[in-house]
């Protein structure tokens, strides 16, 4: 494997994705701007897109790949007998959820949106969206399920192009957004549904080729199995421990007008970076150290976790600083059109700044994460993310109704720094990673290369302030074209530095 070329295919499909999604959701703020039918929507669409987050971006994977592969080392019978039990349990329990959740949804609503209780007409719209939506939770998770197996056999393109299907599906209700007027929440919150069940279809003819799904319900006792599901809760709330701070944080947000809206727009410009700097990488490392870890070969091991520590780190500091120096310009250029006013801006650009503080610690424990979860080890990572989780709701509660929404991503960012840094401490002190040779040379050098580029940025956002203001007509354009000068003018300067070396788009892992 080569984890640069794995890494970009994944990220090439993942960046497509997002660049659809920042469509989608332009033509939302245009549409529907920051008031309570956005606020109605964006609940009803966060939580299945929450636990899309939980089970897709390398939470089931963590579970799933290093015990289909250890079978699968057995030969291809036990891995398909394995992933077909997997299959069917996951089936009936994905049901029966559905079922509940759409019987008891007012309930559920007032759980993770109690600020609309307020408003009545705002909670009722609320509950009949996301009755709509969630039966995309439903396919969304078998579709992580086919998409766990294509990438135990290193096949990544598949898996991560299959979200581009939610996103064509949403664009092409927008599009018709002047005519459905007050119904357009109703064909969005339908077209989620649609995606989800196109999404889990159009996988299942790739994974074909290593596995096809059969019903066949066999509840006999297998330990196998039973190490799986043991394995499969704490992985989820571990690595999807930033969804359920963000989760968390919508949960609070509801108690003010619109912050749900700015939090919703700031999370979507920073997770481009995260998809690639942390997501990506994690899930394109993970079946390769699965192996190498019960191979017991430990250069390799190590040669690949420091790859995917620097990759990271490479690629999401500079991020953080471009993103806290232009959170304004880039928020007003992505977003700022339509029913999105100026105030909207302002304040989804606040909390866009907040959350690129914590964004290099939200890369870092994806990374970390997935060492453990190589080594069939999701309950320390668990403990850990509990930790955070309750550091953020106690920061949030107890300092929302005096700062306000933006306290939320200020918590998210601090508990996650804390969770990336015990978890390094573990890992370090458990000598499942130690750094090589040379490695805090390289580190300063993509500080320096990261320093140097945004000072750059920094000083091309200020000539070209009267082209990024609110009312430009060109802000994105002028957005686009100076974030990608600052990208190639960083790799120019990481080459000159060394902390970027041609010769690692190469290397096999």
């Amino acid at each position: 494997m080569n984890l640069i070329k794995s890494t970009s295919t994944f990220s090439f499909f993942t960046i497509l994705s997002r660049i659809l999604g920042y469509l989608r959701d332009l033509l939302i703020a245009i549409y529907l701007g920051s008031g309570p039918i956005a606020d109605a929507f964006f609940v009803a669409f966060r939580i299945p897109n929450t636990f899309r987050r939980l089970f897709s971006e390398g939470t089931f994977n963590a579970a799933f790949v290093p015990s289909y592969s250890s079978e699968l080392s057995k030969g291809k019978k036990e891995a398909n007998q394995f992933a077909n039990k997997i299959f069917n349990l996951l089936l009936i329990f994905l049901i029966l959820t559905v079922l509940l959740v759409e019987v008891f949804m007012p309930g559920f609503i007032f759980l993770l949106a109690p600020g609309f209780v307020e408003n009545n007409e705002k909670l009722e719209i609320t509950i009949l969206l996301t009755r709509i939506t969630f039966p995309f939770l439903l396919f969304v998770s078998l579709s992580s399920f086919f998409s766990a197996i294509l990438n135990s056999h290193n096949r990544f393109a598949a898996a991560a192009a299959a979200p581009i299907i939610l996103n064509i599906f949403l664009i092409l209700v927008l599009f018709f957004g002047q005519y459905l007027n007050d119904e357009l929440v109703f064909y969005l919150s339908y077209a989620v549904s649609l995606a989800g069940i196109t999404q889990a279809f159009f996988l299942v003819i790739f994974v074909k080729k290593f596995y096809k799904p059969r019903f066949n319900f066999d509840f006999s006792k297998d330990v196998r199995v039973k190490l799986f599901f043991k394995k499969l809760l704490p992985s989820i709330f571990s690595s999807g421990v930033t969804q359920i701070n963000i989760l968390i944080g919508t949960i609070i947000a509801s108690f003010q007008a619109s912050a749900v809206s700015y939090l919703y727009y700031a999370d979507r410009i920073y997770q481009i970076n995260l998809a690639i700097a942390g997501i990506a990488i994690g899930i394109v490392i993970l079946p390769n150290l699965s192996k190498y870890v019960k191979d017991k070969n430990y250069s390799k091991i190590n040669f690949i976790q420091n790859k995917s520590v620097e990759l990271s780190f490479f690629l999401s500091l500079p991020a953080a600083i471009c993103l806290l120096i232009g959170s304004k310009e880039i928020t007003s250029a992505l977003f700022g059109y339509g029913s999105f006013d100026e105030q909207s801006v302002n304040n989804s650009a606040l909390a866009l700044f907040y959350f690129s503080i914590g964004l290099p610690a939200f890369s870092m424990i994806k990374i970390f994460s997935s060492f453990l979860f190589a080594r069939d080890n999701t309950k320390i990572p668990f403990y850990f993310s509990l930790v955070s989780v309750v550091i953020n709701i106690t920061i949030s509660l107890s300092l929302f109704n005096e700062v306000g929404f933006i306290i939320i991503p200020i918590a998210t960012s601090f508990s996650s720094w804390v969770n990336a840094i015990i978890l390094f401490v573990y890992i370090y002190n458990k000598k499942y990673f130690s750094f090589r040779a040379g490695a805090f040379s390289l580190y300063l050098r993509m500080l320096l290369s990261s320093i140097l580029s945004s000072v750059l940025f920094f000083n091309l956002i200020k000539f070209f302030n009267n082209y990024l203001v609110y009312e430009s007509d060109y802000k994105l354009l002028f957005v686009i074209i100076l974030v990608l000068l600052t990208f190639v003018i960083y790799i120019l300067i990481s080459m000159i530095t060394k902390a970027f070396n041609k010769s690692d788009i190469k290397l096999k892992y």
